[in-house]
């Protein structure tokens, strides 16, 4: 029964994370489709900040943050940290969010949706500001370009630096779920940066052909 109630948890933050407020607060506010007008064509915060304008961005940037932190939080209270099924719990929301099944499966990044569920974590773990402080690294001193290459390598740091954390602590369960964070989130970006190339192949063949009437050399 006990595994139920984390299952349950679970649940709630994946259809939580489903719930792509960065899609519908543009659209509902500005009238702006940030899919259909952006290059990445992402239902994210930075779109919705770049296309909707920043206080519509900022309210998407809070929703979609408390879409991580809320069932976090809430379980933290609930339901045993420590226990190797709570590793589910930090994650469906970014699952969630990735995943998408009310929206073709066309989600989102996940971003802002697992510094929201770390930031449930607090104040018994501050995974959140290692994540930050490796983004703030790779974004300012060691800066990586494209965005979705500097998110791989900093997720994939992520991981590694919570395993090592959980040696040292004991915290496996908040490991875990950050690894199943960092999964979630490189696969994501990994399949956008492979469909931007292929945009970016299109498009280049595109601008390649030549207009009707007009004579090869």
């Amino acid at each position: 029964m006990d595994i139920l109630r984390y299952l349950l948890f679970a649940l709630c933050g994946f259809a939580l994370g489903g719930v792509l407020f960065s899609y519908h607060l543009p659209k509902l506010l500005k009238g702006v489709d940030v899919c259909a007008v952006s290059q990445d064509h992402n239902p994210g915060t930075a779109n919705a900040f770049k296309h909707a304008g920043i206080p519509v961005g900022v309210l998407c940037l809070l929703c979609d943050l408390s879409k991580g932190f809320v069932p976090v939080f809430w379980a933290m209270r609930s339901l045993d940290p420590q226990s190797p099924w709570f590793a589910l719990v930090i994650a469906a929301p970014a699952l969630g969010h990735a995943v998408a099944p009310l929206y073709h499966h066309r989600g989102g990044k996940c971003i802002a949706a697992t510094f929201g569920a770390l930031l449930g974590l607090l104040p018994i773990s501050y995974l959140v500001f290692e994540l930050a402080a490796l983004y703030l690294f790779f974004s300012l001193v060691w800066i990586i370009r494209p965005n979705e290459r500097r998110t791989v390598v900093v997720f994939t740091l992520f991981s590694a630096l919570t395993v090592l954390g959980a040696a040292r602590t004991g915290r496996w369960s908040f490991a875990f779920g950050a690894m199943l964070l960092s999964l979630t989130v490189i696969a994501k970006n990994l399949q956008d940066a492979k469909l931007e190339a292929h945009a970016k192949l299109l498009r280049q063949a595109q601008a390649d052909e030549p207009e009707v009437g007009e004579q090869h050399p």
